[in-house]
């Protein structure tokens, strides 16, 4: 992967001044609620940086992001996380994976998002349309993934994620993706919480928890200030009786790299390299859509690659 410069000067000096990004997991109450924090504003900016992104896309895909950061505290290891979903609206798609160890990545189905008017609203309903929404746990050492599927009810992916987990795993959950725009579009603050019930978790304490969650400030415009994700943990639910229990770095990261791109043209049919050798174009352009990283490929290196005496030891 290879990340592509933030260009405003003035967002770079402001990301830099900022507490470095992470996911903080807290036990609450006694430890009969689990909540996942993160702080992702570093994050979110190279997103949309390596993608190109503008502000409504920029919104659709940092809630994914944010939200596959907070569903990979749920694996360990290097297990990882996807989270897809498919939907009839402009959006179309995304498509989200990310590993236990803070690692995430993805991408828009449709960048940019189509529309027919101008936005009036950050409203994402009428831009999902119908859809579903499948997260899928990819365990090591075991061969095919586990999945669940839900139907989009809402058109907002913090309360259709807490409908997921209600139906597929019958655990009551909360969530909250905040990506807060200035009034020059930068994306000055972001993060996310994911507060779930533990097994035996009291009625009352889950009623007190969603009242409070109705009306939580501004997780985005919290961390824009330079203060940090265990802060705001601290600051709303310090009456609960916190327990920290796990740190973790995240980061926008992919395993992609040229190398690996020069294996897939390798190992391509004959026919396929003769017809990249004859008809090009060059040079070659492969493009990861996880992270945008183009890679390009000369036709003298191409020749090299696909001739029989490449990799020959000499």
């Amino acid at each position: 992967m290879i990340k592509k410069k933030i260009e405003d000067n003035k967002l770079v000096e402001h990301l830099a001044a900022l507490p470095e990004d992470g996911r903080e997991v807290f036990l609450l109450h006694n430890d009969q609620v689990r909540v996942t924090a993160i702080a992702a504003t570093n994050l979110i900016n190279q997103m949309r940086a390596n993608h190109e992104l503008g502000l409504l896309e920029t919104y659709v895909l940092g809630q994914a992001y944010l939200a596959g950061g907070l569903l990979s505290s749920t694996v360990k290891g290097n297990d990882r996380i996807q989270l897809n979903i498919e939907c009839g609206g402009p959006i179309g798609g995304v498509f989200v994976e990310s590993w236990a160890v803070g690692a995430v990545r993805g991408y828009l189905k449709h960048n940019p998002i189509p529309l027919e008017k101008p936005l009036e609203s950050l409203d994402l309903n009428p831009l999902y349309g119908p859809g579903f929404i499948s997260i899928s746990k990819l365990l090591e050492g075991h061969k095919t993934p586990f999945t669940g599927q839900t139907m989009m009810e809402y058109g907002d992916l913090a309360k259709d994620l807490a409908l997921y987990y209600q139906q597929s795993e019958q655990t009551p959950t909360l969530f909250s993706l905040s990506v807060n725009f200035d009034n020059e579009g930068k994306v000055t603050g972001s993060g996310a919480l994911f507060i779930q019930a533990m097994p035996g978790c009291e009625d009352s304490v889950l009623e007190e928890l969603q009242k409070q969650a109705s009306s939580l400030p501004s997780i985005g415009a919290f961390l824009a200030g330079g203060k940090t994700i265990t802060e705001y943990v601290e600051a709303q639910f310090g009456s609960y009786g916190i327990r920290h229990i796990a740190r973790q770095p995240l980061g926008f990261s992919c395993p992609c790299s040229r190398k690996q791109y020069r294996s897939y043209l390798k190992n391509l049919d004959k026919k396929e390299q003769e017809d990249i050798l004859e008809n090009g174009p060059f040079p070659l352009e492969l493009v990861c859509v996880n992270c945008n990283t183009h890679y390009h490929y000369e036709k003298p290196e191409l020749d090299y690659l696909f001739s029989d005496v490449e990799g020959v030891s000499k």
